[in-house]
């Protein structure tokens, strides 16, 4: 008979530690049984069509331990449900992106993880924290109407209609260089934005942010959306980017 008690600290107690060993800065939450609400809403955001669907699909979740990142990303870490030590982990999809910014975007699907955290944070951190970060880059992106996602070693910006310029990096160190440079973070989706409202300020922080991002190897790029032309306050220095095509396919989580 199962201790429901015990392996809710088993649980608590390995995400704790696998937040701690990953890399960034990670928080753990634990969601016990009897939060069936947010477990329930956590159940719909997890993104996958692989292995934790399938346990998923035989074992609604029951329990969970979440853990998140200071640019809004989360991980859901959940129990195996077969005969091995261990834990699965899987991804979390933001909460406040459309349908469609999922589409031609493959899922993250998740993994096993043995019942050592130290081992599983390398696990996670060589395998899946990769393919989600890519995977959040260009949801995020596609969420902007963009034509082009960020990736690893070059930021993306996107001029909006409101005059503002948006993108969605895929390295958190480049995130830490768009806050020091007047950009906000949208909690929900990840999105990072410069307002528009003082076009110097903006042309400023534009020029600005090219050579510190360079520096750590990440390139720049700015690219409006069709039709509309770029404001004249755009610094010379980003260069365009050319349009890419996204083939439209049915998203999963």
């Amino acid at each position: 008979m199962y201790d429901h008690h015990d392996i809710s600290e088993r649980l608590a107690s390995y995400a704790d530690v696998l937040a701690g060993e990953l890399p960034d800065t990670w928080s753990s939450s634990h969601l016990p049984p009897d939060a069936k609400d947010d477990l329930a809403e956590l159940s719909e955001r997890i993104w996958d069509l692989d292995l934790v669907a399938a346990s998923l699909a035989e074992h609604p979740l029951q329990q969970a331990a979440v853990l998140s990142r200071l640019d809004g990303a989360q991980l859901v870490v959940l129990d195996r449900h077969d005969e091995r030590d261990g834990f699965l982990v899987a991804a979390v999809a933001p909460r406040a992106l459309p349908d469609e910014a999922y589409r031609a975007v493959p899922e993250p699907n998740g993994i096993a993880l043995a019942d050592d955290p130290f081992l599983s944070a390398e696990q996670v951190a060589g395998d899946l924290l990769a393919r989600y970060d890519s995977a959040l880059a260009q949801v995020r992106h596609n969420a902007l109407g963009g034509l082009q996602p960020s990736q690893a070693d070059r930021v993306v910006l996107t001029w909006q209609p409101d005059g503002s310029v948006a993108t969605a990096p895929v390295d958190n160190r480049a995130g830490a260089i768009l806050i020091a440079h007047g950009f906000d973070q949208d909690p929900q989706s990840g999105i990072y934005r410069l307002s528009g409202d003082d076009a110097q300020a903006q042309a400023r922080a534009l020029q600005a942010i090219g050579p510190q991002l360079e520096a750590i190897g990440i390139g720049t790029g700015l690219q409006h959306p069709a039709g509309r032309a770029a404001p004249t306050s755009a610094p010379a220095s980003v260069p365009p980017v050319t349009a890419g095509t996204r083939t439209p396919a049915a998203r999963g989580r």
